[in-house]
């Protein structure tokens, strides 16, 4: 199979997943087009069946901003001409499912019917996707794109919620790639970091209002009161100066290192005893996955997605969002040397259910039932 993949190249979760699954597809014999503006942070190695078409964004005087969707769309004509493609896969509806909508309305006065797949994300859809700037234009790229895909039932159901879906939405949770994301040798790291045998916690995003990292410092500056700790925070955003100042007023510094943007994040996961998530909503929670490959434990909020991943009072515990009294008390019953080897034991047990090999069939059978219909209206 020929797939054009659309996304934002970028650290972020529809980013990320969508070049995983590029790359496991190409892995699989199908040949990958990655069409965006810059190359994807994650595809990082050679492949044969690999290829990347870099959309280029020309600035003019006129424009106050420049239009980007409609170089997208260009792109994708050229791209799905030229390599013919059998089918375009956008990630993140917000601008990528209206310009590929654009894309098939030009291909079509061409003689090219080619099919597109939509795979919602979350901040698309609960976010972004509300403003009223852009909902009229979210619902009617969802409407018109020949599947639909959701990475969590609870974003599935947000989607239906707010906004005039008609489309099926079929849910395909994301995945870890268990070959990359395990358990490293390095004691030596967290030797370095944890020169006493302090237990180590993490927390990875980008640093959004949304992801609430005041009350990871918070949580930490309660369990470090009860048992010697250090906090490792990596990522960056726009509340990273406020975290900052939140932890020289609670005194923490000295046991906190901001990491900033890591592209070997599982290495830093591999000597961590816990991983704190606290988010206002999430619709899946893939760092806490990838947390939980590397056998790390998850404290967390109960929403959006999450509740489908972490299991209660088995991979870790879930609290309401800002009750960082229960998020603390969880955490140091997680952190008890009597039980911090099974909730490690559990939380891999829990990832391997979402290994790539496991979720990546779903895609490809996917993509046969659209091309089938493809065919089938065709031949009408």
């Amino acid at each position: 199979m020929n797939i054009g993949i659309v996304c934002y190249p970028t650290f972020g979760g529809s980013g990320v997943v969508a070049t995983e699954l590029g790359i496991a597809l190409a892995k699989e014999g199908h040949k990958v087009h990655f069409i965006t503006y810059s190359q994807p942070t994650r595809l990082s190695f050679f492949n044969e069946n690999l290829y990347y078409h870099e959309v280029e964004i020309r600035a003019y005087p006129l424009f106050a901003y420049p239009p980007y969707e409609l170089a997208l769309a260009s792109k994708m004509v050229d791209v799905v001409k030229y390599e013919k493609l059998d089918l375009l896969h956008v990630h993140y509806a917000i601008p990528h499912a209206s310009a590929a909508y654009m894309a098939k309305q030009i291909l079509a006065t061409q003689g090219i019917q080619i099919p597109v797949v939509t795979t919602l994300h979350g901040t698309d859809i609960t976010l972004v996707g509300k403003d009223a700037s852009y909902e009229p234009v979210v619902t009617f790229s969802i409407n018109q794109s020949d599947g639909v895909t959701a990475v969590s039932d609870d974003l599935r159901k947000d989607t239906y919620e707010h906004f005039a879906v008609t489309k099926d939405i079929v849910v395909i949770p994301n995945f870890i790639d268990l070959d990359r994301f395990k358990k490293h040798p390095k004691e030596h790291f967290k030797t370095a970091i944890c020169p006493n045998g302090e237990k180590l916690i993490v927390h990875t995003s980008n640093f959004r209002k949304v992801k609430r990292v005041d009350d990871v410092v918070r949580i930490f500056e309660k369990i470090r009161q009860v048992i010697p700790a250090k906090l490792l925070l990596v990522g960056d955003g726009p509340e990273r100066k406020s975290i900052e100042s939140l932890c020289r007023e609670l005194k923490t510094c000295d046991d906190i290192r901001f990491l900033g943007k890591l592209e070997a994040v599982e290495e830093v996961l591999s000597v961590a005893d816990l991983f704190v998530m606290p988010s206002e909503k999430e619709s899946f929670g893939l760092a806490a996955l990838e947390a939980m490959a590397c056998e790390v434990p998850v404290i967390s909020s109960n929403a959006g997605g999450i509740p489908e991943l972490n299991i209660q009072g088995v991979t870790g515990f879930m609290s309401n969002v800002g009750d960082i009294e229960d998020m603390t008390k969880n955490a140091l019953t997680i952190l008890d040397k009597d039980n911090l080897a099974t909730f490690k034991k559990n939380a891999l047990a829990r990832a391997r259910e979402f290994d790539i090999k496991n979720i990546l069939p779903k895609y490809e059978d996917f993509y046969d039932q659209i091309l089938e219909q493809k065919k089938a209206v065709s031949k009408a």
